[in-house]
């Protein structure tokens, strides 16, 4: 078997079945790890002969760390319920699992797609990240968001995209805020960190201003401008929740 992809999934019926069929050409299977989706996310995959495991949430990195653990091929494609492959990143991904001179581990370059529009600046897209690896050259470390993928070897840059649907609208940033901005707070609390009012408020300033100005977010118009007004409240938010926390 070469190619296993593995996702972890809640809650994800707006997304899931985009993502199944970016990969349905190149996939000798389809595993996914639930974490209690009370919606049709797990109807949806059933259609694609996904193998599903139910599990309760363990945090980002252990979560992905329990999806590699039941792939069986021996490439891993590990993506989220809200990314889509490119046709030219499929193509690549091809031609590398099929070659005995490729490398190990692979980070595809992601352009960011909110509110129904490709974002080209403000630090959204033009970076990378390990989606494809052979099984066993390494796993997660344990954090409960920012996850990130540990190996002995160095990733190589693939140039094709990968698409993240990060937001679909307001209403659907706002859901997910809440979500990350607790859980990042958790993290911060178990790491003991701490950073009073004056520090978090100033930061989250100068989020929007490298955002908007530095990394150009001006450029991508009136969704530039909502992104990086919105990702300065974010840093506002995971730290004054961490402040209640710390109560």
């Amino acid at each position: 078997m070469k190619l296993s992809v593995g996702l972890i999934t809640f809650n994800e019926e707006k997304n899931i079945a985009r993502t199944l069929d970016s990969v349905l050409e190149i996939a000798n299977e389809i595993v996914i790890v639930d974490s209690g989706s009370t919606d049709k996310t797990l109807e949806i995959a059933r259609k694609y002969n996904a193998a599903i495991f139910s599990e309760e949430w363990k945090g980002y990195g252990r979560q992905k760390n329990s999806v590699i653990a039941k792939c069986n091929g021996e490439w891993i494609l590990l993506i989220d319920a809200d990314e889509e492959i490119s046709k030219e990143l499929k193509n690549k991904i091809k031609i590398v699992i099929n070659d005995e001179k490729s490398g190990s581990v692979y980070k595809p370059n992601f352009t960011a797609v909110c509110f129904g529009k490709k974002i080209r600046y403000g630090g959204w897209s033009n970076h990378y990240r390990v989606r494809l690896f052979k099984k066993g050259i390494g796993k997660y470390n344990d954090r409960e968001v920012h996850e990130k993928f540990i190996t002995n070897e160095k990733p190589e840059i693939l140039q094709e995209e990968i698409f993240h649907h990060t937001y679909e609208d307001l209403e659907d940033y706002f859901v997910k805020f809440n979500r990350y901005t607790t859980e990042s707070a958790i993290q911060y609390k178990k790491q003991n960190k701490k950073k009073n009012f004056i520090l978090f408020y100033l930061d989250s300033i100068f989020k929007f201003f490298k955002m908007y100005i530095l990394k150009a977010g001006f450029l991508d118009g009136y969704e530039g401008y909502l992104l990086a007004k919105l990702a300065s409240f974010y840093v506002f938010a995971k730290y004054a929740k961490l402040k209640e926390k710390n109560k």
